[in-house]
This record gives structure tokens, sequence and C-alpha cells, in this order.
């Protein structure tokens, strides 16, 4: 729920504010907005405790889901970086803290030092032009060269200037075969380039939540610190009772989450043209004893890949809430955006349950790695 407030400022300071807002491409109520919540986010970070056992930062932080998972194994958040203004105000409503802005436009040199780096960074195709220009010179290519104008570049700077413990990125399954293999056969180059001992395994979320959600985890060790005997393991643990989806469902459901007589007609009508097609495209009615299909961040046009039938009446879409127990969050977490945002939040978000688990290995084995030093 949005609140009002007023402020009155004089002629100089409004023209000021104004002349500023304009050339950054903000409105003034964004910006003082914004303003607000960083000062405040100074403030939760200044009084931060400096005992835990690690520490870590929040990259491409989205709503926070990463940074659960790592504070529910110990660690403490030094930084985080969203661009996205409403998942900004999600992020503060929940952790007290309003990420960091572009993080192509962040110093690396500003960003706290940590022992772990986390990031969902998005998955994006590598330009061949800069490298094959200096292989034609006989020249060597490193990670500036093969991922400039991506924002996995912003991931190696970082971790250049910073040089973390450990890392853990995640991305969609189908990185690996992106542009045909080369984007993920360029990720492995450029962290190895920067002295990582690195692992990864694709992993399904219904191991601990009903959906089916498969994520490729990326986990480094810094090889500089540790030596080059390192070994990691995906030793995961799943959850028993496997969650089914009458789990997260809810009592009391309004009215709006039904869809409309039009809409059910048009998703019939649309899946049976592709089931005559051969494409199997269309609706999918989750079975409550059983696992949803992977939530997207389109969930909010729909809702056609995950409905709950309902008797005597047309099929639903799942609520904001639902969304955010499918992907594991608890029923704590605040959601204080519109159910459109929310949607797009939930369906570019993490199985929290799944990072908690893969944080615990982590933390585990930095332990041992220290203690061995």
């Amino acid at each position: 729920m949005l609140k009002q407030i007023h402020i009155r400022v004089d002629d100089s300071l409004f023209q000021a504010l104004s002349k500023y807002t304009d050339k950054a491409g903000l409105s003034v109520n964004d910006f003082i907005v914004s303003s607000i919540m960083q000062a405040l986010s100074n403030q939760t970070q200044n009084s931060a405790d400096t005992t835990a056992p690690f520490t870590f930062i929040d990259l491409f932080a989205g709503i926070g889901g990463m940074r659960i998972a790592f504070e529910s194994n110990g660690g403490i958040c030094v930084y985080s970086n969203e661009w996205n203004k409403y998942c900004q105000q999600t992020y503060f409503a929940n952790f007290g803290e309003q990420p960091d802005g572009d993080i192509t436009k962040v110093d690396a040199k500003i960003i706290p030092g940590h022992d772990i780096l986390v990031a969902g960074f998005p998955c994006q195709p590598f330009s061949i032009a800069g490298v094959s220009k200096k292989q034609s010179l006989g020249r060597a290519t490193g990670f500036e060269d093969k991922t400039q104008g991506t924002l996995f570049f912003d991931v190696c700077r970082v971790i250049k200037a910073k040089r973390p413990k450990a890392f853990m990125l995640e991305n969609v399954k189908n990185l690996k075969s992106h542009d045909k293999g080369n984007t993920f056969k360029i990720i492995m180059e450029s962290l190895e380039e920067l002295n990582y001992e690195v692992f990864y395994a694709v992993i399904d979320g219904q191991n601990y939540v009903p959906q089916h959600r498969e994520r490729i985890l990326i986990v480094g060790f810094d090889r500089k610190r540790y030596g080059n005997n390192i070994n990691f393991s995906f030793d995961i643990s799943p959850v028993e009772p496997r969650p089914v989806m009458r789990d997260i469902l809810e009592a009391d459901v309004d009215e709006r989450y039904t869809l409309s007589d039009k809409l059910w007609t048009y998703l019939q009508g649309y899946a049976k043209k592709h089931k005559v097609a051969g494409n199997g495209f269309g609706f999918g009615i989750a079975n409550p004893d059983g696992v949803a299909r992977t939530l997207s961040a389109r969930y909010y046009k729909d809702g056609s890949e995950i409905l709950v039938a309902q008797e005597g009446r047309n099929p639903r879409r799942l609520t904001p809430r639902e969304c955010a127990r499918l992907q594991g969050f608890p029923d704590s977490f605040k959601i204080v955006v519109s159910d459109t945002q929310a949607y797009k939040q939930f369906g570019n978000s993490v199985v929290v349950p799944l990072m908690k688990d893969v944080a615990r290995l982590i933390a585990a084995k930095l332990k041992r790695l220290d203690e061995q030093q």
C-alpha cells in the first residue's frame, strides 16, 4: 500500500532537482524515493555484523532470493546491485537496503571486499569482433575482449578487482547450448583465465519445490589462495517428502484470479490448433499431487503455463503469494508491488531452498579450505 508525503523546498533546490532528474531520465518522485531508501540502506549497512562466518555480495540481485539463501547459512551481505526499480522496492521492503543501480557504471573499487560473489547474470551472446581482430594480429585475447559489452563482463571485472574466495553464478539451463555452445565456452575460459577452479551442474528445482525448473549453477574457488588441488561436489539434499502443488495453494482466492470466459475460450482454441499441427504449445493444468511447469516472467500475461482447476468454474492462475511459495520464498516475504510486477519478479527469481542447499555446500567447503591454510 502506497502512502503519500508532501515536502516543501525553496525555488533554487527545486530547479536544481528538476534539472538533475530531467538529465537522468527520472521522475522527481522516483529520485526522492530512491534517495530516502539509499539513506536508510547506509544506516543498515553500517550496523552489519562483522563477526559472521563469511561475507558476500549480491549482483543482479532481483528480489533477494540468493541473499536469503546465503544469509540462512550465516553470511552477511555487504553489497547488492539491481537496476530494476520495482525489484529495488521489493528488496528494500524485505532487507531494509536499496541495491545499487546500473552495474556497468559501478567502479569495482568501491565494492566492499567479500568472501563470496553471488550473481544470477543474464544470458547474452558474445561478439567475436574484437577477438577476431586480435587473433588476426597474432595477439592473445582475454575476458575483456571476449565478454566486452555483456553483463558477464561486469561479473568478471568485479572478480578480478576484488578477488573473492569463491563465487556462485546462476543461469538458465540453456546457457550450455546458447549460441551453439559458444557462450558457455567463453564463460568457462574467462573464469579459468581469472585462475579459479570451476565446477558446474544443472539441478532441477523440483527436488525442493513443486516446480520443474532446471538451472545451471557455476561455482568457483580461488586457486591463488587455495592452490590447484580443489574438489567440490554438488552433493545436494533434496526435500523429503517431495512437495506437491496442493502444498502451496491458498485456501481462499479472490475471484479476479479466475480466467474470464473470453480468455479461457482463447486458450483452449489456441491449444487445440497447435495440437492439430503436432506442436506441444498450450495451457497447463497443474496436477495438485504433482509438480508444475516452469514459472516464467511472462506469467503475468495469461498464466497459461500453470493453471489451477476449479470445480464448476473456469481454471484460475496462481496468486502472487502462491508464486512466491512455488519458488520457496517464506510467507513472511513481503510483496509490495502490483500483481503484474510480482509475477515478473517471482518468474525471474530462483528456487530459494535449492540455493540455500548449494550455499551450505560452498560455505562448508570454504571453511575446510581456510582451516587447511
